[in-house]
């Protein structure tokens, strides 16, 4: 039995070792054509046949012009609109391209800070309103994209929102209501209220 050369002292592969290295580039060529190429493409095809809304970024279009997306927030601090919530994420809030919270411990000062800046600011925008502010319109999310905010914080901004419009509370309640959403599939989450929906909804309100 004859022992493989060696030359510029480095092992010489075996013949054994030789006939493993086409199956394995095989496998490799053949998975990632499959995992890489034909499934996205297919589910892609799937999603924009079955739900092209959703597929193409679930996106809110006003007079021809794309204006946002329903699955990301944007912020507003102009008083004739609900505020979102506040976003952690940088270089500027709602950035899509890099989602992420606060991470700021329930102990750290500067989670404090925050909150009451927040907390300042809406009662400024709003002197006469002396409710509880709801925990949602002073804390980021986790993502830091999120489009909602709760019911109560809608409601919490109501009075303020048609002070300055100078319309019925009540209408602004009858938008708030319209544009609420159920938890998904009915059972998944908290209802909540599109904050970019409802803002449109105003400025198309007589």
């Amino acid at each position: 039995m004859h022992t493989p050369i060696k030359a510029a002292g480095l092992p010489t592969e075996t013949p054994r070792q030789q006939g493993a290295l086409r199956p394995a580039l095989t496998i490799f060529v053949g998975l990632s054509i499959v995992t890489g190429l034909l499934y996205p493409g297919v589910v892609t095809g799937i999603a924009s046949t079955v739900f092209p809304h959703q597929a193409a970024g679930s996106l809110i279009v006003k007079d021809g012009k794309t204006v946002g997306s329903e699955l990301i927030g944007q912020p507003f601090s102009d008083p004739k609109y609900f505020w979102s919530r506040l976003s952690a994420t940088a270089p500027m809030p709602y950035n899509g391209a890099g989602s992420v919270g606060s991470n700021l411990g329930p102990t750290n000062p500067a989670l404090t800070d925050a909150a009451k800046a927040r907390i300042e600011a809406l009662r400024a925008a709003d002197p006469g309103n002396t409710a509880p502010v709801p925990v949602d319109l002073v804390t980021a999310s986790g993502s830091g994209l999120d489009p909602q905010i709760s019911p109560a914080a809608a409601k919490y901004q109501a009075a303020r929102v048609a002070r300055v419009r100078g319309i019925p509370v009540e209408k602004v309640n009858a938008l708030i209501a319209a544009n609420s959403e159920g938890p998904g599939l009915a059972v998944l989450g908290e209802p909540g209220v599109n904050v970019l929906k409802l803002n449109l909804a105003l400025d198309e309100a007589k």
